[in-house]
């Protein structure tokens, strides 16, 4: 199964292990609470799914590499104690508690979740002497004598042998007691990831166009060479961090990532063009209305690589500007939440500086309980970093101006707000009249063409667009989806009258 349908078999199996009854037992008892083994190749995402499903289940996280461990840190250090048996005293050699097993208790105590999942990564590559104790907390979630809490779900990954050659067989013993799901790599999962994510529009515009360079595993001469989704979303963020600092990404840096020579250089060739496509139609004049003649010419003359890549070029810009508007959206919402707190603390005769502080440090110690239990994904660490900074300014905004009264006080703060909910209404205005100025370049260029549908459909896809066109409409959006739900109506009919008429031709040619 590709790694989108893996999360969901895993995240329900999570919610099946911890379902109860009405006695509060577990549906599944957990020696029958299998640990998941996750295999497939490097890169396709099996960490980032792990991370995924406890921010979006709500429970912790503890992730290990193991092989990063001895035997001494995964099992514990043995230390001699006195027993006595049948009245007589015996020196018995018992085990420290496990750097793992410690750590699971420590985010239980940290966070006070006490599900969770515990993640082992390149759990068949572990050493020698270590792979017994590994086999044994697969099989009975102990080490030595140390048992994993109930609540946990016990999630490995590794490598398949031709991937890594120091992976290790399981036996039938070890793999009858667990629940095994092997993934591919997908490129359409992948791509809807990537625009989650909001990962940089050359190299999804490049994957686009070349599917086939996504994800490729060679075995050379030189060695074994690749291109994984780890190194195209690695990629990315170096692209976007190299051109806020000016910098530009030649051969030799993407070669670093893409350890596929040939592949490589395919995308730095393409990455020059996709800089060069950008002056050329000069992408920014076209969404803010100025729409080029010559650039109307050009791409309606263009090749189909560089038109995919142009409106490559739009939909990032547009992603942009709509993941801003979604952030302020979300920031104008949990700031009306915790402002809701503050005058009602104010009504009941809180001080407006010290409600503020609170409600700073509150947003704090949530931000760092959420890393604490692996659920702090990158924009939740933006909305919790914006939130608290704005909560802060408030703050000093009250002290600054000498305002501790309640009234005046919340009727400030109100104000300050209120350009919150501003801004995200210019933003919003601002990316509405972006989307309709791309709409109307492409119309200029291309009609009614196909080039339409396949424009409406990524920003469809895309989390961004797709959400504000959801949140705030677009005329050119809803006009051309109405023309593709059309299109695609009549193309279903005209594919079940071929198909009735097939099976009637078939039907009298059996008469016949």
């Amino acid at each position: 199964m590709n790694i989108k349908q893996a999360k969901q078999e895993i995240t329900n199996t999570l919610r099946a292990y911890l379902a109860k009854d009405a006695c509060g037992a577990y549906l599944i008892p957990p020696i029958r609470q299998r640990p998941v083994l996750l295999m497939g190749p490097p890169g396709v995402g099996k960490t980032q799914i792990m991370e995924q499903i406890a921010a979006e289940t709500g429970v912790g996280l503890v992730a290990y590499t193991i092989t990063h461990h001895t035997r001494q840190s995964a099992v514990g250090l043995p230390f001699i104690e006195k027993r006595i048996y049948g009245g007589e005293e015996f020196s018995v050699t018992e085990y420290t508690m496990s750097e793992i097993l410690a750590s699971v208790y420590r985010l239980m105590e940290d966070t006070g979740l006490r599900e969770g999942i515990l993640f082992l990564d390149e759990i068949n590559c572990v050493s020698e002497t270590l792979a017994p104790m590994m086999l044994q907390f697969l099989q009975c979630k102990t080490f030595g004598n140390q048992r994993l809490p109930e609540g946990w779900l016990i999630a490995a990954a590794g490598n398949p042998p031709e991937y890594n050659r120091s992976v290790r067989d399981f036996d039938v013993v070890t793999l009858d007691r667990v629940k095994r799901i092997d993934v591919q790599e997908d490129y359409a999962v992948w791509k809807e990831y990537a625009g989650k994510k909001g990962l940089h529009g050359a190299v999804t515009s490049y994957l686009d166009i070349k599917k086939e360079n996504f994800y490729r595993v060679e075995t050379t001469a030189e060695g074994i060479q690749f291109a994984t989704a780890r190194g195209w979303e690695d990629l990315s963020e170096l692209l976007a961090a190299y051109e806020t600092l000016g910098l530009q990404a030649d051969r030799d840096v993407v070669g670093q990532y893409i350890q596929l020579p040939r592949v490589a250089r395919d995308f730095a060739n393409y990455l020059d063009l996709y800089n060069k496509y950008r002056r050329l139609y000069q992408v920014d004049e076209i969404l803010q209305g100025s729409v080029p003649p010559a650039a109307v010419s050009s791409l309606r003359a263009a090749p189909f690589d560089e038109k995919l890549s142009v409106m490559g070029l739009l939909l990032s810009r547009l992603s942009e500007t709509t993941r801003e508007v979604r952030r302020q959206d979300a920031l104008c919402s949990g700031l009306h939440a915790a402002l809701t707190v503050f005058k009602e603390a104010l009504s009941a005769g809180g001080n407006p500086l010290e409600t503020l502080d609170a409600l700073s440090h509150r947003n704090l110690e949530e931000r760092k309980r959420l890393q604490q239990a692996g659920q702090l994904d990158k924009e939740r660490q933006i909305l919790s970093l914006r939130e608290g900074g704005a909560l802060e300014r408030y703050r000093q905004s009250l002290a600054a101006e000498g305002l501790h009264g309640p009234e005046e006080s919340l009727d400030a703060v109100r104000n300050w707000f209120g350009l919150e909910v501003e801004k995200r209404t210019a933003q919003a205005q601002e990316a509405g009249r972006q989307m309709n100025h791309a709409f109307r370049f492409l119309e200029e260029a291309f009609g009614q063409g196909q080039e339409l549908v396949i424009f409406v459909t990524e920003l469809t896809a895309r989390a961004d667009t797709s959400w504000f066109v959801e949140q705030f409409g677009c005329d050119a959006y809803f006009r051309h989806n109405q023309e593709l739900l059309f299109d695609d109506a009549h193309r279903r009919i005209r594919e079940k009258i071929k198909t009735a008429q097939a099976a009637e031709t078939e039907q009298e040619e059996t008469h016949a």
